[in-house]
């Protein structure tokens, strides 16, 4: 009985239009809201809120990746990069000018967009294979700029240390006001790009997702919604470095390597190409599994392993699992964990009838 629309009428565009047009979605949606604002951070320990913020944060990276490769078609392998230049903007203005974090933080977002477009300047020309090299070339550029020039890294170690976000005379410190301070990123991420994909701009990305030159047969101008995907979605990247930076206090290359880049990509494509909800779902498996498999080690690996072996073997079994998961989801289920959540949507959709 989820998701009815039988006996909902719309008498307006307005109505026809909304972001959640069913009652008892805006009354899910309610209840998501109070869960997370009333409930969550006032019955989670602290240890507990930080594995939370850890998927906050990746939920507002996933988002904009999923906006460049699931909604546009155009693949990256440089997220990481535009997070690190949207962290070391933020940091050089907060320690060198002193300027607070909601200056310094949209800061970062531009900078990392204005480089972002930069790099999409050859999907003009090139797409699929060659992009995903283009975007690699940039990733490695990037890595070694901030690894070479002083100025922009601090030195050697190429490490900035960023004092905590404060609003007026508060500091947020402990886990459960950083909690509150990631989740208003959190919902303004997954508004806007809900918002943007209903509007023009993201039916345009649809359009040269699905064929490029079709679109540009009716009219789109394929270079400059390119360059927008491309800038948007280093924003995002960029904010994601910015909040990452923040919540550690550090600024360091080593956070947003290809690793990272590819750690992205997973997401988007276990939780879903083309949804915000997948790039959600994704977030969160991608965040959550080295946890559990750092748990299940620890409980049964001890059993046949030393505990140096089981430490040593977490990360390789990790990569494992990211490489065979991949695989898993581009073979049997391509749409990823989004398609099952629909298909289970669906189904009670439906429910008690049998069609």
């Amino acid at each position: 009985m989820i998701h009815r629309e039988c006996g909902v009428l719309k008498t307006t565009y307005e109505a026809d239009m909304a972001l959640y047009p069913l009652p008892i979605a805006r009354r899910a949606v309610g209840a998501v809201a109070a869960l997370f604002f009333l409930v969550l951070p006032f019955s989670v320990h602290e240890y507990y809120l930080s594995i939370v913020n850890l998927v906050s944060i990746a939920v507002v990276g996933a988002l904009g990746l999923n906006i460049l490769v699931g909604y546009t078609g155009q693949i990256s392998i440089g997220h990481g990069a535009f997070m690190s230049v949207g962290a070391y903007t933020a940091a050089n203005f907060a320690t060198r000018l002193h300027w607070p974090f909601w200056l310094s933080l949209p800061l970062g977002g531009l900078m990392a967009a204005l480089v972002g477009a930069v790099v999409g300047i050859p999907s003009l020309r090139i797409k699929g294979l060659y992009l995903a090299i283009a975007t690699l070339a940039g990733q490695l550029i990037i890595e070694w700029t901030i690894n070479h020039v002083t100025w922009i890294s601090g030195g050697v170690q190429a490490s900035i240390e960023v004092p905590r976000p404060r609003l007026g005379g508060f500091e947020i410190a402990s886990q459960r006001e950083m909690y509150f301070f990631l989740l208003i990123f959190v919902v303004v991420a997954i508004t806007g790009t809900l918002n943007l994909v209903r509007s023009r701009v993201g039916r345009a990305f649809v359009a040269i997702r699905d064929h490029d030159i079709a679109a540009e047969l009716t009219g789109i101008n394929i270079f400059r919604y390119k360059l927008t995907a491309f800038a948007i979605s280093s924003f995002y990247a960029g904010i994601t470095g910015v909040l990452y930076t923040y919540y550690l206090g550090i600024a360091n290359y080593e956070q947003f390597q290809i690793v990272t880049s590819i750690d992205y990509l997973a997401m988007i494509i276990i939780g879903g190409l083309g949804s915000v909800l997948g790039s959600i779902f994704g977030a969160i498996f991608v965040t959550l599994l080295p946890i559990l498999i750092r748990y299940a080690m620890e409980a049964f690996g001890g059993l046949v392993l030393s505990p140096q072996a089981v430490l040593n073997t977490i990360p390789n079994l990790r990569l494992i699992l990211f490489g065979a998961l991949i695989v898993f989801f581009l073979v049997v289920e391509p749409e990823g964990l989004n398609r099952l959540w629909r298909n289970i949507r669906n189904y009670f959709r439906l429910w008690p009838f049998a069609y």
